[in-house]
């Protein structure tokens, strides 16, 4: 049998086609090996194999463009081709279309659409294959469909309905390839077999067929060979309609507000938001990570950024009830009481929450320790999470014995062994009910998230997950893959609006070059696991696949780091400049007498008696005790600790002595201990030190900051990020979203258009820096549109922070006359919302407080105490709730109404 390929690819100059595939002529995988392809002119590339002596049953395969110009071979997109090989046939003929990798219609094969374009194709009797004609099978990729329609094949010739669509050809759905295909015989002719694909409605007889625009397919027929197959792979249906958009909403688990709750939402009361999202014609919900983060046992825990384990989920969002109720009948009634009290609260009370959770699993383990492993459920579970599994337990255990989450402090497991961890779960270990109490609470977290993930997927909604940049630094991860992550440095990010001295995440950064070495198996690990639950994600801080902002260990604040990897400056940048370099001058703090009264006012002479020491007449260094931000925080500390503290005061001043630790211009580079390679500190521009310099200095150090923040990275940046993306892409199904806010280097929209990847658009953090609001009117198409995130205020908060970008976003951004509200009104907020659905994004994502905040009657009273998150302040008490229950929401018929009608008006959500 042999087999030929035939692809129409119009290629450049030192460009060429090959096949990669599953069999050793086509490379076996091996994309250097694959089989050159021959150019017959006006695009059409050509290659044929014999696979009469090969004994495989069938192959895979796949084209590549191959630039030989630059050494760079690209992969054309989607799963490979499937080829049966029957040695019957004398000949098989493959007609493939191009599936172009940057394509963002590429989005509807993903798992998310897979929830939204659901197929209820009948069950197609073929045609019988022919004895006399060749046989031809026609396979197309239709993810656009709505339910009550299926697939049929229209052409030129008599099988084909002689392009009559009632008698057209109708396809099967190959729900595992997601494609529609058939086979046919066709007779030879002297005419080109044109052809196109049709939509047909089963179910309402009057609806119009949508035939595909674009040219017709055309093919010569010039074979009456029962031996010959022709198989014809279109890559994709061509839409006449517009492009598919669709509108979700946005709230963390710990939000949710249940009639039923215990103070906090919980797994199961997804369901509820996914039935209001029905209601009001939604069909995405957006949450924060839900990781365990249980390390004080306090609530700086509410932090869901900081996890303990990338794979165990919080116990905080477990349903006690769905577990099962305790024997003890008192205590049942004591539990139900605490439920009511803290069900009754406008925020969550983390700890009280958590207490009354751990309290109540505790018990039930002990009743249902004895009959838990025995379930096949469990064993199943266990055996399939197993590597992460019982690591996590121990550690928790651990924890929990010693008090700290910091490992160094676990005596004789405090660097993990597997050997040892294995011995805490034998049956003849005295802690193994101790450790198997955490392989318990997972095993329901597990089964109750994903209950509510497989609830939203069969109400036609998809559930979009959050990963976090980091791992906390003492966690399960880091316990036991500790050269996985660079422990010495402190992962953040560079100041933004939000966060003025920029933020110090804490977190470890990563070891790059150790994850690639195995194909950074680590992080296709945790997308595979993340799979399980949700069909599209939130890559936080994408940048950081980029460079990551790191920070010094003993910096409280974010305005010393980094990025990393980054291209330093040297000295003789500056000396070539005429600018004599000083270390004491640009690499010290610079701290002089005449602007201390200035900063600190009547704690002046304290300040320079107590924190400072002098360098020469009005100039001043710090003291040792204090000459680092990490001492200083320790010293305060301890001060605020103390009976009848001053706080305010004490963190005023504590401030002040931070922002005399960042008056630096030039930072040591990472990895360089030369004293001659320096990055420049960010903001430098806007710091005391910068002031004094000379206007010539000042020119000098500025553009080289602009070089360097801004040019010089760009290359290094981009091929970072196409190292490290493609492997978290092609590990799973699910459509990514990358949080690309901040300082966004140039490099990034390319390298996520090629990726697919959609960028999120936040109307006031434009990508434009000469702007001050974006415009929905002006978001790409691989988009998703918000008005916010949980790092900001809402629409209706925002309102009154700024009264000049208050009016300046009435007129400009929603072409109103006249002076701006003091407030933000209902029908304003309906304005944004309005904006932002006619975007060209493909999603359009909002936090349900900026959705609530268009009806004066439904919306929350203070806007404050909408807010979710406020970045600058580190430990922020993650604690806001819905002030309406999940059934109250649903039964909101006329403001569900409403909503749905513009959702609906707008074009959104529409059922292809």
């Amino acid at each position: 049998m042999k087999v030929s390929f035939k692809i129409h690819y119009d290629t450049q100059f030192g460009q060429q086609l090959a096949v990669s595939g599953s069999i050793a002529v086509l490379g076996k995988g091996k994309e250097t090996d694959a089989l050159k392809m021959s150019h017959l002119g006006g695009g059409v590339w050509i290659a044929e194999i014999d696979l009469s002596k090969s004994r495989a049953k069938s192959f895979e395969y796949n084209y590549l463009l191959v630039d030989e110009g630059n050494g760079i071979t690209y992969k054309e997109a989607g799963a490979p081709r499937v080829v049966e090989i029957n040695k019957k046939l004398k000949k098989v003929v493959l007609v493939d279309a191009w599936n172009p990798y940057h394509e963002i219609e590429n989005a509807y094969d993903t798992a998310a659409f897979d929830v939204i374009f659901k197929s209820n194709a009948p069950t197609v009797k073929a045609p019988r294959k022919s004895s006399k004609d060749t046989n031809y099978t026609f396979e197309v990729n239709v993810p656009r469909i709505h339910q009550d329609y299926v697939v049929k094949v229209v052409g030129s010739t008599k099988e084909l309905g002689e392009w009559d669509i009632a008698k057209a050809l109708p396809m099967q759905y190959d729900a595992d390839r997601r494609l529609w295909t058939i086979t046919t015989p066709i007779k030879a002719s002297h005419h080109k077999l044109k052809y196109k694909y049709v939509l047909v409605n089963t179910k309402d007889k009057k609806a119009a067929p949508e035939l595909e625009g674009g040219f017709d397919h055309m093919f010569d027929i010039n074979e009456n060979d029962p031996s010959i197959a022709v198989k014809f792979s279109d890559h994709r249906f061509t839409y006449d309609k517009h492009n598919w958009k669709g509108m979700g909403v946005a709230l963390p688990v710990f939000s949710l507000r249940t009639e039923n709750g215990l103070g906090v939402g919980e797994f199961l009361d997804i369901k509820g938001l996914v039935d209001w999202s029905v209601e009001t014609g939604m069909r995405l919900v957006q949450i924060l990570p839900v990781n365990d983060t249980m390390a004080t046992y306090t609530w700086i825990d509410s932090y869901p950024y900081a996890s303990v384990s990338v794979y165990a989920l919080h116990p905080m969002y477990v349903n006690l009830e769905a577990i099962g109720d305790l024997k003890d009948k008192k205590k049942m009634t004591k539990l139900k009481k605490l439920k009511k009290t803290l069900n009754a609260l406008d925020t969550v009370d983390y700890e009280a929450v958590m207490d009354a959770k751990m309290d109540f699993l505790k018990e039930i383990w002990s009743e249902k320790k004895a009959s838990f492993f025995k379930s096949a459920k469990v064993k199943a579970f266990i055996k399939e999470q197993e590597e992460w599994l019982l690591p996590y337990a121990a550690f928790c255990y651990l924890r929990d014995k010693y008090r700290t989450p910091d490992f160094s402090k676990f005596e004789d497991f405090a660097k993990f062994d597997a050997k040892k961890v294995a011995k805490l779960f034998d049956a003849k270990s005295k802690v193994k009910d101790d450790v198997n109490f955490y392989v318990f609470v997972q095993y329901h977290l597990h089964a109750q998230l994903l209950e509510a993930s497989e609830y939203a997927q069969s109400k036609g909604v998809v559930l979009k997950g959050d990963i976090p940049i980091g791992i906390y630094r003492f966690s399960a991860d880091a316990w036991t893959a500790p050269h996985l992550y660079n422990m010495n440095g402190q992962a953040g990010a560079p100041p933004d609006d939000f966060a003025v001295n920029g933020q110090n995440w804490g977190f470890p950064t990563y070891d790059w070059d150790t994850m690639k070495k195995d194909g950074y198996a680590w992080w296709t690990s945790r997308m595979t696991h993340l799979s399980q639950y949700f069909q599209t994600f939130r890559i936080d801080h994408i940048l950081g696949f980029f460079r990551i902002w790191e920070i010094p260990i003993d910096s409280v604040q974010g305005l010393l780091g980094q990025f990393r990897p980054a291209l330093p400056l040297h000295i003789n940048e500056l000396e070539n400049r005429g600018v004599s370099f000083n270390h004491d001058r640009f690499c010290k703090p610079y701290i002089r007498e005449h602007f201390l009264g200035e900063m600190f006012g009547e704690d002046t002479d304290w300040v320079r008696s107590e924190f400072l020491e002098h360098k020469w007449d009005s100039a001043y260094n710090f003291k040792a005790a204090f000459d680092s931000q990490l001492k200083l925080q320790k010293h305060f500390d301890g001060l605020m600790a103390k009976k009848g503290a001053d706080k305010e005061r004490l963190e005023r001043v504590r401030d002040g002595l931070y922002s005399l630790h960042n008056e630096v211009l030039l930072i040591p580079a990472l990895g360089y201990e030369d004293g001659m390679h320096y990055a420049p500190r960010v903001t430098m521009d806007k710091s005391r030190t910068f002031a004094e310099l000379t206007p010539a200095q000042q020119y000098h150090f500025y553009e080289l900051y602009v070089d360097y923040f801004f040019k010089r990275q760009e290359e290094l940046w981009a091929g970072q990020a196409m190292e490290k993306l493609p492997a978290i892409k092609e590990a799973t199904n699910m459509l990514i979203c990358g949080e690309d806010l901040g300082m966004v280097p140039d490099c990034v929209p390319g390298v996520m258009k090629e990726l697919e990847i959609l960028s999120l658009e936040i109307q006031r953090m434009p990508k434009d820096p000469s702007i001050s609001f974006g415009h929905p009117g002006n978001y790409p198409y691989d988009s998703v549109a918000s008005p916010s995130s949980h790092d900001m205020s809402t629409v209706r908060g925002w309102w009154k922070e700024d009264r000049g970008d208050t009016q300046r976003f009435y007129n400009e951004i929603l072409g109103n006359w006249g002076e701006a509200p003091e407030d933000c009104e209902p029908w304003i907020a309906e304005q944004v919302l309005q904006q932002h659905l006619y975007a060209d994004s493909i999603w359009c994502i909002f936090p349900l407080q900026d959705l609530l905040a268009i009806d004066g009657e439904v919306r929350r009273e203070d806007a404050e105490a909408e807010r979710i998150n406020v970045p600058a302040i580190k430990h922020h008490y993650w604690r806001y709730r819905m002030h309406l229950s999940c059934e109250e929401l649903v039964k909101l018929k006329s403001f569900n109404n409403k909503l749905k009608g513009l959702v609906t008006a707008s074009g959104r959500n529409t059922a292809y």
